[in-house]
């Protein structure tokens, strides 16, 4: 059926007949718009007007969609075939339509994942829910769009749609968690402790350490090789205060005010807000935290932060000789020497360097020990403050 044939014949019956397009279409009773659409050859007339528009425009319907005036010794030919053309041509408009239904499904499922992502939090099993309510939904419509019947082939081509879309869904929930340190949507068990929530996900797992705090910290444990026993547990947030963050900030001198600074900012207690000062005479650093020392000494914190602070910026300032830690309360001095002799294992920390390992061996995993850290707390800073 040639739609710009057909186009062209409505045109010139229209002008045969002296009628505009407006006014074509108002004895139809539609836009003058339709009407152009039909001469430009860009669509045909609906059947529902097509024998009032061969009324009007004084043709028979053989005529119309032949895109000519019939003569009477073709006429019957024309007519079988202008039937087939029809039925085809309906046909295809539908499956057109249906095509158009089925994409619409399709990306209404993907507009549905991302909805899901965007609104609900990552540790909302909600957001995983509507997640692969619309990866089925798109699905649905994927396998529709194609035309045929064969079921299995459709069958087919939906697994493997859905197995794909779901390894997407999970990599784009991977990379969520590595890049902004959240739980995963897809995780298929979650175990809360007094410590840490596990999140077990297909591929790996994610521990969440310091839960709903200023220190909370996420391990993503891609090897599977730690445990609940075995992961590591610090009462800061291990990925500002750990040694393989701070490592970044070594430096053999202190008074470099950038280096010091940062190195100090991503020690605990600089969530409460400090200023700090270079003593370059006596190779000495003051801190002067802004709030009052026993407001942060829940659980010993205050006592395992400034222990955990001093062996840190000893082992990574070379020259620092003494460090003043004030508070609107109290305030705490240690040397280098003190150190030294009072805190185990300080040697092995800092041989040859900075021995990551043995940092937290010997430092970070000893803040877990409330006995250590009271006893060497008290060997180190009440000692020294009785001395004072």
């Amino acid at each position: 059926m040639n739609q710009e044939k057909i186009g062209k014949f409505i045109a010139s019956c229209r002008k045969e007949q002296k009628l505009t397009q407006e006014q074509l279409a108002v004895k139809l009773g539609i836009t003058s718009k339709a009407v152009s659409k039909w001469e430009c050859g860009k669509g045909l007339p609906d059947a529902s007007i097509m024998v009032e528009l061969c009324t009007i425009l004084k043709i028979t319907v053989n005529d119309l969609l032949s895109g000519e005036k019939v003569d009477k010794e073709h006429y019957q030919k024309r007519l079988e075939k202008n039937i087939i053309d029809t039925i085809n041509y309906s046909n295809k408009k539908v499956s057109e339509k249906n095509k158009l239904i089925y994409e619409m499904i399709m990306f209404f499922g993907l507009g549905f994942i991302f909805i899901a992502f965007t609104i609900y939090p990552p540790d909302s099993s909600w957001g995983s829910i509507h997640s692969i309510m619309g990866l089925l939904i798109s699905t649905f419509g994927f396998v529709n769009i194609k035309r045929g019947k064969n079921i299995f082939k459709k069958i087919f081509l939906g697994i493997g749609y859905f197995m794909v879309g779901f390894l997407v869904l999970l990599l784009l929930d991977y990379s969520n968690v590595v890049l902004n340190k959240v739980a995963p949507r897809f995780s298929y068990l979650i175990k809360t402790g007094e410590d840490m929530i596990v999140y077990k996900a297909p591929f790996y797992n994610v521990y969440r350490i310091n839960q709903n705090t200023k220190n909370e910290y996420y391990i993503i444990d891609t090897k599977k090789e730690y445990t609940e026993d075995t992961i590591p547990i610090t009462p800061f947030n291990r990925d500002k205060s750990g040694i393989k963050n701070i490592i970044r900030y070594q430096n053999e001198y202190v008074g470099n005010n950038s280096n010091d600074s940062h190195l100090i900012d991503n020690l605990p207690l600089a969530e409460y807000g400090y200023v700090f000062e270079i003593d370059s005479e006596n190779l000495g650093l003051t801190i002067n935290y802004h709030i009052t020392d026993w407001y942060v000494n829940e659980s010993h914190y205050l006592e395992k932060s400034l222990l955990y602070n001093a062996i840190a910026i000893f082992a990574l300032i070379d020259n620092v000789e003494q460090i003043t830690f004030h508070f609107s309360g109290n305030t705490y001095q240690v040397s280098r020497n003190q150190i030294k002799e009072a805190y185990p294992h300080f040697i092995d920390i800092v041989d040859h360097g900075i021995n990551q390992n043995n940092f937290n061996k010997y430092l970070e995993n000893k803040m877990n020990d409330n006995n250590f850290v009271e006893d060497t707390f008290q060997k180190i800073f009440i000692n020294n403050l009785q001395a004072k």
